[in-house]
């Protein structure tokens, strides 16, 4: 299959997100390919500056690319190009861009969240509303899969940023919440030289668990929601093979296994395809 110039990105760089999008009907992969490469435009603008401000006016061009996008005056930009097709073509609704690019202010701090709701809320802005426009593009604009897109894009948030943690300590950044940090008495030190142990394993399984529940809480309704949806919600399949494997290493988060991508994935996705699961 030869893949667009946002196939491609997405393909190296989101690879869990792009095997989730070859289960999508062909005549919509371009268009979540453009989404979710836009998507990895804006995740990735802590890594791409040198300092906060320039992320902030990075994110504002971002904020008036989408606003050109849906007045019909398209920056010049490889992924903006075709998202901006998207966008006219699926009726995308403006509101989820705003959320998705603001949550990204979060990244240009270096305050952890207070608060595991705080960590939960992040999750939901960077991931849930990104789900809520896949559905879209899938013709899903309403009903049950967008209210399981809460849950899952929290369960898949929650899990992708223990699966980081080891990357974000070595920026010298915690996501982890700061209250569990305190009341488990694990050391921040410890965290950013990368030493493991039980008290940083005790909140790693607490924020697991809230993803656990999350993943629940976006399953309730799964007999509800259309098999076109599906692919949208796939991220909740693939959340879940990597909670187990966290389960497995007991929760320690500098463990190499859980770094890397679940080798039993493309397996996994197409079962819950054949069973109408996420």
């Amino acid at each position: 299959m030869r893949l667009s110039y946002c196939g491609d990105q997405v393909r190296r760089y989101d690879n869990d997100r792009y095997l989730t999008a070859l289960h999508a009907p062909a005549s919509r992969r371009d268009a979540l390919f453009a989404l979710y490469a836009f998507n990895l435009e804006v995740a990735k603008t802590r890594e791409a500056v040198s300092e906060p401000m320039i992320g902030h006016i990075r994110l504002q061009w971002w904020r008036e690319a989408i606003e050109g996008a849906y007045s019909g005056v398209v920056r010049d930009h490889a992924a903006l190009r075709p998202l901006a097709q998207a966008i006219n073509q699926h009726n995308l609704t403006r509101s989820y861009f705003d959320t998705l690019i603001d949550a990204r202010e979060f990244d240009l701090t270096d305050e952890p969240p207070a608060a595991l709701d705080d960590m939960a809320s992040y999750a939901e802005g960077t991931n849930s509303a990104l789900i809520r426009l896949a559905l879209e593009i899938l013709g899903q604009h309403a009903g049950a899969a967008h209210e399981a897109a809460r849950g899952i894009g929290v369960a898949w948030g929650l899990t992708g940023l223990l699966r980081a943690v080891a990357f974000h300590a070595r920026d010298q950044r915690q996501y982890l919440p700061a209250r569990l940090m305190r009341e488990a008495q694990a050391n921040r030190d410890d965290l950013f030289a990368l030493r493991g142990g039980q008290p940083l394993a005790v909140v790693a399984r607490q924020v697991a668990d809230a993803a656990r529940q999350a993943l629940h809480k976006g399953r309730i309704n799964r007999r509800a929601v259309p098999r076109a949806a599906i692919p949208a919600l796939l991220p909740g399949t693939l959340a879940e093979m990597y909670l187990r494997r966290m389960a497995r290493l007991e929760h320690d988060v500098f463990a190499r296994p859980i770094l890397i991508s679940q080798p039993a994935r493309q397996l996994g996705l197409l079962r819950s395809m054949i069973l109408g699961r996420y």
